[in-house]
This record gives structure tokens, C-alpha cells and sequence, in this order.
């Protein structure tokens, strides 16, 4: 058995940037993997024909018979897969050669970790983001923010096997922060700090293109943490809570309470008036 399944589900990709993404795995300095590639029902062609011109024993082609969605399609992913560890990927993203080599290294040595990012530079720009390292500064971040860039972690597949933890198409395009949220308590997660992956951040990602609907999970989400982990919530609240209080003669007249992407408006302190939210963008995960 492979000691890595790579898992990378495909659907209309461009050829050029589904080709940078395939040799960017087939070229890693780790070799012992198998690369799963199921294709989730692409109208293009192209994307067949692509995946096949690579004559690799480590690549499993499979062709979704309708179209199933990501969430559907990384269950599907996990279930194909023979591993021991599970390197997510997305379609148009790019590992650097030694992301599959210190990542296994990693996990190896701290059997405690069952989520594990990475640095990652955005491309085409080449802007460098980092994200926090322990477990405890992921944990808290993931109270209002997705502190882990999903197609750069690599996750231990007992984790998922044990917990029954899968993608949930409810909360799609969040579908991997809402899989991180119910396994916090169940695992540790951890980030390396090396620039191990380039996400290419482009107009037509869908976390771009559904706003709305990240807004509507948001409430869902945020309602959930309060439930399940109220003192992680508190912890949250206390350290990234910004609060203003306008007085008009000394007398209270507006408290302004800010948290990530939504601002509240309290008349005289404690009436609620307005509510504004914030537009997200491509990097900012609810």
C-alpha cells in the first residue's frame, strides 16, 4: 500500500494549469504515493485526455458517471484512497517538490497531528501568506476564520475513519472548514512554516462567487461553535471582539460591536437597530 493518497478531483479544468498541477505531484521528491483522480462529469473532454497523456503506475483515473459536486466527489476521494495519509489537492494548484516530503516527515514524528497545512504563495501575484503553527492558534483562528489553506494539507485518514468526519455539501463552497470545525476535540492540527504550495487565486474561485450563501452558513456555523465549543467561542469573542460606545452629553447613545465580518449596531447599549456585513474575499474563509 501507497504511504500517501494524493486526492485530487477534477472538473472543466484548463489544460495548462491541469498540467502544471499533475507534474507538480509526479515530480515530488517523495515518491511513494498513488494520485487519485476522479473527474467529476466534465463537459470538456480535454480534461480526460490530459489526465491519460501521463503514462504514470502511481495515477488512478476514474469518471464520475453525473456530476456530484466537490463535496461528494472528496468523499469519494477519501473512500478510493489506500493510504496512510491523504494529500488533499485542487485541480489548478501547484506542490513544490518537497511538500509530500516534509509533510510525511512531520506526521510521522508527531503522531498527535492529525491535520497539517502549510505556508503557501498566491500565484499569479507571488504574495507569500502565512498561517498560524500550533494547535492552539489554529484552533481559536478557526472560531471565525479558516486558518488552514485547504488543497495544502495532508490529513491522516485513521482520523476520518474513526471520527466518520466527511464533507458535508450543505456547507458548500466552506465544506473544508466546516470538516476542520467537527474535528476539533478530535485530533491536533498544526501548520509548517515552509511556503510548501502555490494557490492560484484567480476571478472565478468559487469562494468569489457566493457570497450570499457564505453568509447564510456563516449564522449556521457560528451558532454551532457557540453550542459545541463555548469556551474556545468565549476565547474568541474576548480577543477579536472590537467594541466602540458613542455618548452624546455623557449619555450612551450607540455601542458599535465588530467581529470579523459582521458589525452590530446597540442603541443605548443593548437595543439591537442595524447589522452590516462585510464582503469576503478569496483567502478570508467565513
Amino acid at each position: 500500500m501507497p504511504k500517501v493518497s494524493v486526492l485530487l478531483p477534477v472538473y472543466n479544468t484548463a489544460e495548462a494549469y491541469l498540467r502544471e498541477c499533475i507534474e507538480g505531484i509526479l515530480g515530488q521528491t517523495f515518491s511513494d504515493f498513488e494520485l487519485i483522480i476522479v473527474n467529476d462529469a466534465s463537459t470538456d473532454a480535454n480534461v480526460e485526455r490530459v489526465v491519460k497523456s501521463y503514462d504514470d503506475p502511481r495515477i488512478r483515473y476514474y469518471l464520475n458517471e453525473k456530476n456530484l459536486g466537490i463535496s461528494e466527489t472528496r468523499n469519494k476521494l477519501i473512500d478510493l484512497a489506500q493510504g496512510e495519509y491523504l494529500a488533499v489537492h485542487d485541480h489548478d494548484d501547484v506542490s513544490v517538490p518537497e511538500r509530500f516530503e516534509k509533510q510525511v516527515k512531520y506526521l510521522d514524528t508527531h503522531p498527535e497531528i492529525g491535520v497539517l497545512g502549510t505556508a503557501h504563495i498566491e500565484i499569479p501575484k507571488n504574495k507569500v501568506v502565512t498561517h498560524p503553527l500550533t494547535n492552539d492558534e489554529i484552533e481559536e483562528r478557526l472560531m471565525y476564520d479558516c486558518p488552514l489553506i485547504h488543497p495544502s494539507v495532508m490529513m491522516r485518514k485513521s482520523v476520518l475513519i474513526e471520527t466518520g468526519v466527511r464533507y458535508d455539501k450543505a456547507f458548500f463552497p466552506t465544506e473544508d472548514y466546516n470538516l476542520y470545525l467537527h474535528l476539533i476535540g478530535k485530533t491536533r492540527f498544526a501548520n509548517l512554516p515552509e511556503v510548501l504550495f502555490k494557490y492560484r487565486k484567480h476571478d472565478t474561485n468559487t469562494i468569489n462567487k457566493e457570497t450570499k450563501q457564505i453568509r447564510e452558513i456563516e449564522r449556521r456555523v457560528f451558532a454551532y461553535l457557540e453550542s459545541e465549543h463555548p469556551d474556545l467561542w468565549r476565547k474568541a469573542q474576548a480577543n477579536h471582539v472590537r467594541v466602540t460606545k458613542i455618548s452624546l452629553f455623557g449619555i450612551p447613545v450607540l455601542k458599535i460591536k465588530h467581529f470579523q465580518t459582521t458589525t452590530n449596531y446597540y442603541l443605548f447599549g443593548f437595543i439591537p437597530v442595524a447589522s452590516v456585513y462585510s464582503k469576503i474575499t478569496a483567502k478570508g474563509r467565513l
